[in-house]
């Protein structure tokens, strides 16, 4: 596509607002794209708001009763419905109920499917792009149906913590399908960033591990005879279900919704008499303790998306901006974290705020093994002649690599 088309398409794509604060930029082979500002921005200040292009929830996160709305993820639980669950304390009651934004009396489900929405509005949004291909009927709890088999497959393929979901894929497909302008929409996936071969082979091998990487044909077979769609048939060959595959786990981005956290910083904002302020956050903190023993680190209703925008943000271990979803669905927010200038690039962190404090080679191996980069932000290159060794406070925590995994999917699913 010439540079005048591409530039057009992405005025077509991207919300008007957004177009005012950023654009993308082609850096170079090494990069692909790049965020930049095209004001002045300020710490603090909302950069742009952005919907995914097709998001799902994690199969095991709504196995294990994380209910949300099936298209865009808000949590389907009061806040203290979602304290009661956490907690396994059904006696458990919140003070200020006025503060919790769920209003069940709007929630809405498919009338063949019984598939839960938040509102109407997301039913046929959902119905719209994607769910008249995916709607199972009364075949929804049938484990010989097509989907069941792709989604059983893939759960028993990739246990929590979760990273990538195979409906994120099933969705762009279905997307297509029902699309009446299917170039449209293929030509808004091919805007991801792609890999060579030898790249999407580590992708697959990290997303899936020794033990299934073999089972990825199988994985596309399911596949196939779910979702064949003819328009986009090399995404069912060997190859192109590959690159399929490393597309979402190259680009998704975690999607985190919480009601209870919500109503937390609902509380945090109100104006109280101190000795009422002690007596509410003593009780929250008691509260996150008893999740902590009960549930672990697993608080929120978890999935990912594909952003457009976001996914063109570079990494930084030195960050001027973050993504967040404050709003308790899948709007994403991208937040300034400090002044940024005109022409400024706009980059994120891959990593959690402990993973930046370590040292440039422990962060060197953690981007190489999850993100297939050598990082070269001002921090890195700062520390260019730093030994390429890690401190003994590392060599400690190297047996919880798999943990240090997990933090990078709640880092990025933090509400």
């Amino acid at each position: 596509m010439a540079a005048s088309m591409a530039d057009m398409f992405w005025r077509c794509a991207v919300p008007k607002a957004a177009q005012r604060s950023v654009e993308v930029r082609h850096i170079g082979s090494g990069k692909g794209k790049g965020l930049f500002a095209t004001r002045t921005i300020r710490k603090g200040e909302t950069i742009f708001q952005e919907r995914p292009l097709v998001s799902s929830q994690f199969q095991w996160n709504a196995l294990y009763r994380y209910r949300a709305c099936d298209h865009c993820l808000r949590s389907l639980e009061t806040a203290v419905e979602n304290a009661k669950r956490l907690s396994g304390n059904a006696h458990v009651n919140l003070p200020h109920p006025e503060l919790c934004t769920i209003q069940n009396g709007l929630h809405q489900q498919c009338p063949d499917c019984q598939v839960s929405y938040c509102s109407a509005e997301c039913l046929k949004a959902a119905r719209d792009q994607y769910h008249q291909v995916l709607c199972l009927g009364s075949a929804r709890d049938n484990p010989a149906h097509p989907l069941n088999k792709l989604e059983e497959a893939w759960r028993n393929m990739h246990y929590p913590p979760e990273t990538a979901s195979i409906m994120l894929m099933a969705r762009m497909v279905a997307t297509v399908k029902q699309a009446k302008d299917k170039d449209w929409w293929l030509q808004l996936f091919t805007q991801f960033c792609s890999k060579t071969a030898n790249e999407e082979e580590e992708i697959v091998h990290k997303l899936l591990g020794d033990k299934f990487k073999g089972q990825l044909d199988h994985l596309r077979r399911l596949f196939t005879e779910a979702l064949h769609e003819e328009r986009v048939s090399r995404w069912f060959t060997p190859e192109g279900f590959r690159s399929l595959f490393a597309l979402v786990g190259t680009n998704g981005q975690g999607i985190g919704t919480s009601s209870l956290s919500r109503w937390v910083h609902a509380c945090d904002a109100l104006e109280l008499p101190a000795r009422e302020r002690e007596r509410l956050d003593t009780l929250i903190d008691q509260l996150y303790k008893d999740i902590e023993k009960e549930t672990g680190e697993f608080l929120n209703c978890e999935g990912s998306g594909l952003f457009l925008l976001q996914s063109c943000s570079n990494h930084s271990c030195v960050p001027n901006a973050e993504a967040s979803f404050p709003d308790n669905n899948f709007l994403l927010h991208m937040t300034a974290l400090e002044d940024i200038k005109p022409g400024e690039e706009i980059c994120i962190s891959y990593l959690d705020c402990c993973q930046r404090d370590r040292s440039r080679h422990s962060r060197h191996k953690t981007l190489r093994e999850n993100y297939l980069f050598i990082c070269s932000c001002p921090k890195c290159l700062s520390q260019a002649e730093d030994p390429d060794v890690t401190s003994e406070e590392e060599d400690e925590d190297a047996e919880l690599e798999e943990t240090d995994d997990a933090e990078l999917e709640d880092e990025m699913t933090d509400v």
